[in-house]
């Protein structure tokens, strides 16, 4: 029977979780953790010349850098990196000496496979234990597949992999592949698996693969804690304590729970990983991971639209992310409603030259409830609230740009909804153009405050007082009147949407007087 080894890439996959500011102590840590557990090859994190070297991060610009953190005894540990093709170049890698990493995996599309194993040849002659990674293996035709195998027996890597880059293996899809990896990929080479777990699936097919009767050495990747992009990879402590059980191997578990403790727990609380709907349905559709983070950070989609936009893809374009391409489909998704401006005019004479109101979900608006409404109060003043009804005060009108947040509205007050058209609605007050109301900041394009504000800097009102905009703490809980509201992300995600609010507020300041009537938090104009 062939062995069973275990690969962790908790500092290469983990660092999608964290931009792989890990820090220079706590890389160190994990790699030593890793060495004391006994885990056969760890993954130390990228070599790549797209970057400059930050000793806090795992990803490195030389061979040399990397060496900083492996410990000098290795306790028979392998040590690799992981390197994109066309990121480094061959020359700048140095001969194979053993004072760094002893391997090197190699990750390619399909497009690149020639051109990738010139490359993996390059690494084999300068010394290096090479592991071929296909990406998204399931995009090779069988054909494609048997070619790609037959190229591993001339080059004779170190391993050749199964990797489900888009975690949508079932079962029968990684056996058939194996299957055909093992009864056609010469001895001696290692057969590989790398999975994510969008379908929860990553620690049954592990099993499965353990279970299967070979004589070939299988070597399956894993994450401590299932640190990794989206829904994450398979759990090290879990799976090399199934292995411990069924195969009789003695890997030792303490220093991963040590990690998990002491490092990754921090990272977890900041920008969570593991399964959910947005990372569910790019498996189902096939479709980079990257989508459905992107797609889920928009915060206005309900689960049936994102799905209905994985449906407008193209297939092609599934494969590799490519954000203006999401960014397009989204827009042009959301512009596909109906305009209806019955009210258009009635509602211009009304707002124009007079003082506006507008109301946010921010904590403040309930907190500084009185501030609220002895402005509203006034006779000059027209209030709107913001993709919610103001339970302090009857607003004049609702401004809605969220479809989640127009069904969760009373039908009730329809009437008096301003909607984009992005929201299919009947019955309410008006409904505008969604594209005409986007700014330029990326991480607020598509604000519903600063949405409104530009519908009323443009409906030509003369003065707008805010309450409740207050920006996004760390503390979710007390970002919003209603903790239902709350939403999790990670801290650079709310610093970029509170520098957003920022700028874009200045700059209609510029045009119109803006006047803050409580007191935000991390908004600062």
């Amino acid at each position: 029977m062939g062995k069973i080894k275990v690969l962790d890439c908790t500092l290469r996959d983990g660092g999608y979780c964290n931009q792989w500011q890990f820090g220079f102590d706590n890389i160190k840590t994990i790699v030593h953790g890793l060495t004391e557990s006994g885990i056969d090859i760890i993954e130390c994190g990228f070599l790549t010349n797209r970057v400059d070297y930050n000793p806090d991060v795992s990803k490195f610009t030389s061979i040399e850098e990397i060496g900083s953190v492996i410990p000098s005894d290795r306790k028979g540990t392998m040590c690799v990196c992981m390197m994109n093709f066309g990121e480094y170049k061959l020359e700048d890698i140095p001969v194979y000496d053993g004072s760094s990493v002893d391997g090197i995996r190699v990750a390619f599309h399909k497009k690149n496979m020639e051109d990738a194993i010139t490359l993996c040849y390059g690494l084999k002659e300068k010394g290096y234990a090479v592991f071929m990674q296909a990406m998204v293996s399931l995009s090779y035709s069988d054909e494609e597949f048997l070619h790609l195998i037959k190229l591993a027996n001339e080059l004779s890597p170190y391993a050749f992999y199964i990797v489900d880059s888009f975690g949508v293996m079932k079962r029968k899809d990684l056996i058939r592949l194996f299957y055909v990896v093992e009864h056609n990929l010469n001895d001696g080479i290692i057969i590989g698996y790398h999975s994510h777990n969008n379908l929860q699936l990553a620690y049954s097919n592990a099993q499965a693969l353990v279970d299967i009767r070979t004589n070939k050495d299988i070597v399956l990747d894993s994450s401590v804690f299932g640190m990794g992009r989206g829904a994450g990879n398979l759990n090290t402590e879990l799976f090399v304590e199934y292995l411990n059980d069924t195969v009789g191997t003695h890997y030792i578990l303490k220093p991963l729970l040590t990690i998990v403790d002491e490092i990754l727990n921090g990272f977890y609380q900041q920008n969570y990983w593991g399964y959910s709907l947005p990372n569910y349905l790019s498996a189902k559709h096939n479709a980079h991971p990257n989508y459905a983070g992107w797609l889920d950070s928009r915060k206005t989609l309900t689960i049936d639209n994102i799905d209905d936009i994985f449906m407008l893809m193209d297939d092609e374009k599934k494969k590799e992310y490519d954000k203006n391409y999401i960014e397009a489909l989204y827009e042009n998704y959301l512009a596909t409603g109906k305009v209806q401006e019955s009210h258009l005019a009635e509602l211009e004479e009304k707002l124009c030259g007079k003082d506006v109101l507008i109301i946010a979900p921010g904590s403040s608006s309930k907190r500084e409830r009185d501030k609220v409404i002895e402005c509203a109060s006034k006779d000059d003043v027209i209030s709107i609230g913001i993709n919610f009804d103001y339970q302090e005060y009857d607003t004049d009108y609702i401004f809605l740009s969220n479809l989640r947040r127009f069904r969760e509205l009373d039908a009730t007050k329809r009437s008096k909804c301003i909607t984009t058209a992005n929201i299919p609605s009947v019955g309410v007050y008006l409904q505008t153009r969604y594209k005409d109301l986007l700014n330029d900041v990326e991480a607020v394009r598509d604000n519903a405050g600063l949405m409104l504000m530009k519908f009323l800097i443009n409906k030509k009102v003369r003065k707008i007082y805010v309450a409740g905009i207050d920006g996004y703490g760390l503390d979710v809980s007390n970002n919003f009147v209603d903790k239902k509201m709350a939403f999790v992300t990670s801290k650079d995600t709310f610093k970029a949407m509170n520098d957003g609010l920022t700028q874009v507020m200045k700059e209609f300041k510029k045009q119109i007087p803006i006047e803050y009537v409580t007191t935000p938090q991390f908004v600062k104009i």
